[in-house]
């Protein structure tokens, strides 16, 4: 009997003990770890550090000094649960987590440091017999890549190991699973946020705080790195590593893991490593760890490798030296420059400095194949087009060389650049840079493979009989709308275009139209007047004020406007030898009631009766023959998109344009001739002074 009582009452212990133990794991399991220091003074209880490292009264933890072959570790105190098991071990996945901290690294002198350190988790809170060197404090040679060490490093590395081969570089980073063999290693760059393919590389021992953002999303397995200095103004978009699966993480990490920093200096080579903030969060969903803020933390600390070395007297005669060497260099080179520049019969002018986007002859020279024949996509008076491949296969562009020698084509290079080199809108050509290189003038653009507008209305429904829809048609009309309004009224200043026309208009690969060939583009502050006296353009698109004045402006722009509207509409040029004109034609439509018969007869009934009458009435607002009478593009744009009702057209106030058309073809005859040249399928049309334009100065 008291065999049994004592049976039941150790079976009555049991289940006291193991029901809080239970209760306890489920609550760690499902529980959150985050931390912020910001500065770590009075942190010692929190943070456990072995060998140099220490926590300085300034509040910065440092991990190793300048002294040779030594080792510090950092770790938060506690544990962190990093694996979900959901009941089964072997099933078992890593959590989410996310760590931040900001970190300088200070060489024994301007050229010579070593040897980095780590960002770890590890199954104890040190790293007992991990060594110095190329070792970081992390492993030792003995048990360097056993799969038992359960180590996983994110290595800040500064020299070149010794097991590294010719293709390494000393300043990188290293993702390390249980071995001092990178998995993934990088050079230290960051991705510009401006140009996002651009890479910007830095020293890790400079002496200045660096950031670095390490993330791991626990259900896509995806880790992403970044690292780039403190004194940028926003974390790159890009990270330098981005992995979507890590499956090593997974059989590397044990339920508790603690985090922290290791570092470690060589005999030859020393750096003083120190973590100025850090901040760590894991669990949950999308676990983030807290921003650290510059301002609050420590300073960082005093940079003393310039202080090593030579002595005062040595430093300032090999600077002195240095000064008259390099000052004598620097007069040779502008020398060399201005002889250049001399025989070149070229100056540096302003525009060469205020626009930066600069590409290299060579990259273009390679791009089109040396500008071979078969890479042409479009020819004109003021150069050519050529097909090019920068960089892959996928990035298409469009390079316009400028006809050596031409006067006239080194103004339209500079009236482009000024144009389209700080305009963006959807609905413009999107300039990409530029180049001079001795005689030849280069644009880049970006490469619009379905052409102009003029080849979709005429060329290509003359070879395949494919006529663009209606839908398409109102779309295009409304786009080229819209970027008018953005040239005239939403950038800093007034931009005129001057050569408005279907060759000007490319359409991309969603029908989409881009508005090319700033060359006769005049730019104007907001407030002031047109100067300009002489008279620019296509014959059929020019304002019958330009006969009178030559003063282009956008009211003349809003003809043009209208001129291309009535033939997207129509599908007929605006002129053809002199007797006929399109929006007289159109007039007298509207004057019979019979607007609709200047659709487009290919179209056949596939086009909105209320969307064309509306088109043809706007067309002709802006084909009004007294500037002042012209609508603005932005109520142009209001009228297209339903915002508006569009006023009646009172033919019998519209204007007479025949008067007009006498006056001009007396005043500029021999000056003026139509627009009959086929487009091309290039990124832009380019202007055509001796068939197509009017263009006899600036």
């Amino acid at each position: 009997m008291g065999i049994q009582i004592r049976s039941l009452l150790f079976m009555f212990l049991i289940l006291i003990l193991t029901v809080p133990v239970r209760a306890q794991r489920t609550t760690t399991e499902t529980s959150t770890t985050k931390f912020t220091f910001r500065g770590f003074t009075g942190k010692q209880s929190e943070i456990i550090t072995t060998g140099v490292a220490m926590i300085k009264p300034d509040g910065l933890l440092r991990l190793t000094d300048l002294n040779s072959n030594v080792t510090g570790t950092s770790f938060y105190h506690k544990p962190v649960r990093l694996l979900e098991t959901s009941g089964n071990s072997k099933n078992a996945t890593v959590r989410s987590f996310s760590t931040s901290f900001v970190f300088v690294i200070i060489p024994s002198s301007s050229s010579n440091g070593g040897f980095g350190f780590t960002f770890t988790l590890s199954p104890t809170p040190n790293r007992p017999g991990a060594e110095s060197a190329q070792y970081l404090g992390f492993l030792s040679e003995k048990n360097d890549g056993n799969s038992t060490n359960h180590v996983f490093a994110v290595e800040f590395d500064t020299v070149q190991g010794f097991k590294d081969g010719a293709d390494r570089i000393g300043n990188h980073i290293g993702l390390n699973f249980n071995s001092l063999t990178s998995d993934v290693q990088e050079p230290v760059v960051y991705y510009d946020n401006d140009y996002p393919d651009r890479k910007e590389d830095f020293p890790l021992h400079s002496g200045d705080p660096i950031r670095a953002f390490l993330d791991y999303d626990g259900p896509t397995q995806t880790l992403n790195f970044t690292v780039y200095p403190a004194s940028l103004k926003s974390k790159p978009i890009k990270p330098l590593i981005s992995r979507l699966s890590v499956p090593k993480l997974s059989r590397i990490v044990q339920e508790e893991m603690y985090v922290g920093f290791t570092a470690a200096t060589g005999r030859d080579q020393s750096s003083a490593h120190y973590i100025m903030g850090w901040s760590f969060a894991s669990g949950g969903d999308r676990p983030i760890a807290e921003p650290l803020e510059l301002s609050e933390l420590p300073r960082p600390p005093p940079n003393t490798a310039k202080k090593r070395g030579y002595n005062f007297q040595v430093l300032a005669l090999i600077l002195a030296l240095s000064g008259v060497t390099l000052i004598l260099l620097a007069l040779l080179f502008f020398f060399v420059i201005y002889k250049k520049r001399l025989q070149q019969g070229e100056i540096l002018e302003d525009w060469e400095i205020n626009h930066p986007h600069r590409l290299k002859y060579k990259d273009l020279y390679a791009a089109t194949d040396g500008f071979k024949e078969n890479r042409i996509v479009g020819t004109g008076g003021f150069g050519t087009v050529f097909r090019g491949n920068i960089n892959s296969s996928s990035d298409t562009i469009a390079v316009k060389k400028i006809t050596p020698n031409s006067m006239q084509g080194v103004r339209e290079f500079v009236a482009e650049i000024e144009s389209l080199g700080r305009l963006r809108h959807k609905n413009l050509v999107n300039l990409q840079g530029w180049c001079k290189h001795k005689n030849d003038l280069l644009l880049i653009y970006d490469y619009i493979p379905n052409g102009s507008l003029d080849s979709l209305l005429y060329s290509r429904p003359r070879q395949s009989g494919a006529v663009l829809s209606w839908n398409t048609r109102f779309q295009i009309a409304k786009g080229i709308a819209s970027g008018l309004l953005y040239l005239h009224e939403e950038w800093e200043q007034i931009v005129v275009h001057r050569d408005v026309k279907p060759s000007n208009v490319l359409i991309d690969d969603d029908m989409n139209p881009r508005l090319g060939d700033f060359g006769l583009a005049r730019l104007y502050e907001r407030g002031s007047l047109s100067h300009t006296t002489v008279v620019v353009g296509t014959i059929g698109y020019m304002a019958p004020e330009l006969a009178r004045n030559g003063k282009s402006s956008s009211a003349s722009d809003v003809f043009a406007f209208g001129v291309l509207l009535l033939e997207i509409v129509s599908g007929r040029r605006p002129t053809d030898s002199g007797t006929f004109f399109l929006a007289d034609w159109v007039m007298d439509l509207h004057a019979k009631g019979e607007i609709l018969g200047a659709v487009d007869p290919r179209l056949g009934s596939g086009y909105d009766g209320g969307e064309a009458k509306l088109a043809l009435t706007v067309g002709l607002l802006c084909c009004h023959q007294r500037p002042t009478s012209r609508p603005s593009m932005r109520m142009v744009l209001r009228y297209m998109n339903g915002d508006d009702d569009v006023p009646e057209v009172d033919d019998s106030d519209w204007g007479c344009s025949n008067s007009s058309r006498s006056e001009f073809g007396s005043k500029f005859e021999g000056y003026v001739s139509s627009d009959k040249a086929s487009s091309s399928a290039a990124s832009f049309s380019v202007t055509r002074i001796s068939s197509n334009s009017v263009l006899s100065g600036r």
